[in-house]
């Protein structure tokens, strides 16, 4: 039987900074980046976590993410904010964002923050336990203006970015939700293109606009698209998700696809609720941890061993890897050595796990 290798969370994150800063990004962007970046490997999201490492470094190497800086203010109403991210390192920004936003929740009940011309933000879902660990329910939305691979339901030419949305809401266990209104991700079709593989279902459409489960068809010519949420059959849903995502960062943000942005990024939204402003967080609590108990304990359907609150597996696989170590993606390791060597860097030993 093949043993795993798997590695101590700490050391990762150390590596990780240490390489970010040998590209040149400062020091207190770089472990805040690494932090966010070994959290999405913590909660599963293996293609949005360390495997951006070595891509967020050749962007640094390139001058297409900023090094270092602050983001301009273009607008602030006390509960509503609009920055420019300048191309700065988005989980460095989305992190910041957040600790700008909880006092002004605390004293607003609500408040909102919006981001454009942020470089990438990596997984959404790696902000959300924070936030819900103040007694906060946050909404965190993402597109990237200068990208393309989902189309509107019923068309064959692509539009959107997956678009993702995510939430994290405060109960006994926290309800971690992060989705977008395509079907699969950019990060997934890439990965599986280059192993050769295909989905178990048709989640795309070639560039005529036949369904295909083969996701070399985004690099056809014609392009091929993703498939909304929904896909064939309901992907109206996905379609309005995306459109109403589209509103809350490039329209609340006045820049977007209309814009003819350029280079990897994003335009972010972000909005925090105090539960305490509102009806208070103890009945805030007490409606949502009967909802995830009527959830929980619902009759699963045949082959399904239990129903899971969203967020249920990620918090179980993050407290196993932190105290087993953290398993990468067999994709991962080989461009985080590749890195360990151009930069000089020692990458942390693995344990072998059986």
């Amino acid at each position: 039987m093949r043993q795993q290798q798997r590695f101590d969370a700490s050391g990762l994150s150390a590596f990780a900074a240490q390489a970010l800063r040998a590209a040149g990004m400062e020091d207190a962007k770089a472990g805040t980046v690494a932090q966010v970046l070994l959290e999405g490997d913590l909660m599963g999201h293996t293609t949005h976590g360390l495997a951006l490492l070595a891509p967020y470094v050749q962007e640094l190497e390139k001058g297409t993410m900023s090094k270092a800086g602050l983001p301009g203010v273009l607008a602030d109403k006390g509960a509503a904010i609009l920055w420019d991210g300048d191309r700065l390192p988005g989980p460095w920004l989305v992190s910041h964002a957040i600790d700008e936003l909880i006092p002004r929740a605390r004293q607003f009940g609500a408040a909102s923050l919006v981001i454009r011309r942020s470089h990438h933000i990596a997984s959404l879902a790696s902000y959300l336990l924070r936030v819900v660990e103040q007694d906060m329910l946050v909404v965190l939305a993402s597109s990237d203006p200068a990208g393309r691979s989902v189309a509107p339901f019923g068309g064959t030419q692509a539009v959107f970015t997956p678009n993702p949305i995510a939430a994290g809401i405060p109960a006994a266990s926290p309800l971690l939700i992060d989705i977008s209104a395509s079907v699969t991700t950019n990060g997934m079709c890439s990965r599986l293109a280059a192993q050769g593989a295909r989905f178990g279902e048709d989640w795309l459409l070639d560039g005529e606009g036949n369904p295909s489960n083969d996701p070399a068809v985004l690099s056809a010519n014609p392009p091929g698209t993703i498939l909304p949420v929904g896909g064939l059959s309901a992907g109206h849903k996905g379609y309005g998700l995306a459109l109403l995502i589209e509103a809350l960062t490039g329209g609340l943000g006045g820049y977007g696809r209309a814009d003819g942005a350029q280079g990897w990024g994003a335009t972010v939204f972000i909005n925090l609720y105090d539960t305490i402003g509102f009806a208070g967080k103890e009945e805030f609590r007490r409606q949502m941890d009967w909802l995830a108990e009527q959830c929980r304990t619902n009759r699963p359907r045949p082959g399904v061993a239990s129903v899971r609150i969203p967020g249920d597996r990620a918090l179980a696989l993050r407290r196993e890897q932190m105290e087993q170590g953290v398993a990468l993606h067999e994709s991962i390791v080989p461009a985080l050595r590749r890195l360990a060597q151009t930069y000089g860097i020692s990458f942390p030993q693995p344990n072998l796990v059986a």
